[in-house]
């Protein structure tokens, strides 16, 4: 049985640090209802675009991974005829994740202290930009914003100026965060009795990103310059236009490094600061002589640490990532062609996830859910409960 069977979830998360959290239980078996308000689409498809063609909207609808196995319940919460709905929905929930700015669930009659007076089991979860609480707890941002609060975008990239990294990582150290705290309050839950409100805050998420130049440095004013290069490793230009990732940190991997690139008059200079700079050119110079997978195959003979820079397609195409089923094939309904998904990113020996099922249409589950609440959804309607003009004030 799937560890989180029977678990409820009611998720307004919009965005993939909260999301994140509510697919981990989706696929562990929970029940996960995805409140859907009109107004959010709407809004996204400001964003992203809408396209006219149904079947590519719903693969664009389905796509995302964390989306899967969660059912869908569009309704409007600031509207006066959703309530009854929603709060016997959240009455008998396990988990509310939500990613509003603070204050806005409660402005729409969701907010913590009054849901876990509905429900005093209830696991509330906030995950927002910078926190519930603190001089900035009002500020909006999304993943390049987190970052920088947290430091990460200065000395500690690694690039010649601070840049956008172009990856999720503030959202997906969010998401897995979130995820973390969710467990262990279920867990305490079983002690107390009693639910929580966690807080979860991107930009918290992202501090950890400086353990290791905290373990290292009393002073992180110390760091070396942007751009300084360490022959802890490299992303190194091959003869064939290619890029080759290298990270021989330890002395034992990085003088095989210097023998295979025939360079071992270097392997004894790894630590001298004032000639890194001409190193990383030579090295450079060498790394120019060979292609990519020429150098990846003398490298991973030499049992050094080597990969080359794959394209996210053939990432997904690895066979390693394949054999372990990390990337996995979801079938849509109503079309021939699967979706490329990501499973969880961890097994186990004995638990598996739940048979993927791709995200149907916003609202694809309205009626089941209410009449699983006991609600007409005819005279939902008529009252405006799914209507995003019609919103309590």
């Amino acid at each position: 049985m799937p560890a989180l069977d029977g678990l409820k979830i009611v998720d307004f998360s919009r965005f993939l640090p909260g999301a994140y959290a509510s697919w981990i239980a989706a696929d562990m078996g929970a029940d996960v209802v995805r409140i859907e308000h009109p107004r959010e689409l709407a809004k996204a498809e400001a964003m992203f675009g809408r396209g006219d063609d149904p079947a590519q909207a719903a693969r664009r609808r389905a796509r995302p991974s964390y989306t899967r196995g969660k059912r869908s319940l569009k309704i409007n919460p600031g509207s006066a005829a959703a309530r009854p709905v929603l709060e016997r929905l959240i009455a008998k929930a396990d988990v509310l994740i939500e990613d509003y700015r603070p204050g806005v669930m409660a402005a729409m009659g969701y907010g913590a202290e009054a849901m876990r007076a509905l429900n005093p089991r209830l696991i509330y979860l906030s995950v927002s930009f910078a926190g519930q609480t603190g001089p900035d707890a009002g500020r909006a941002g999304h993943d390049p914003l987190a970052l920088a609060m947290a430091g990460a975008l200065s000395r500690l990239n690694g690039l010649p100026v601070p840049s956008l990294p172009g990856l999720q990582v503030a959202d997906v150290l969010t998401g897995a965060h979130a995820t973390i705290a969710m467990l262990l309050a279920l867990q305490g839950r079983e002690r107390s009795g009693r639910g929580d409100h966690i807080d979860a805050a991107m930009t918290d998420a992202s501090l950890p990103l400086l353990l290791v130049s905290m373990g290292r440095h009393d002073n992180l004013d110390e760091l070396a310059p942007l751009g300084t290069w360490h022959p802890k490793g490299g992303v190194w230009l091959c003869q064939d236009g290619q890029y080759l990732c290298t990270t021989d940190m330890e002395p034992a991997y990085w003088r095989r490094f210097c023998v295979v690139i025939g360079r071992e008059d270097l392997a004894a200079r790894q630590h001298d600061l004032a000639a890194h700079p001409a190193m990383q050119a030579e090295i450079a110079a060498v790394m120019l002589t060979r292609p990519r997978d020429e150098w990846f195959a003398l490298l991973s003979a030499a049992d050094t640490q080597a990969m080359p820079v794959w394209s996210p397609a053939e990432a997904l195409a690895h066979p390693h990532h394949r054999a372990r089923g990390r990337v996995i094939e979801v079938p849509l309904a109503g079309q021939d062609a699967p979706l490329t998904q990501l499973s969880l990113p961890f097994g186990f020996a004995e638990m598996q996830p739940v048979p993927p099922r791709a995200a149907g249409a916003p609202g694809a589950d309205n009626a089941a859910i209410l009449a699983e609440l006991g609600f007409d959804e005819a005279e939902l309607a008529a009252a405006g409960a799914f209507s995003a003009e019609r919103e309590a004030r």
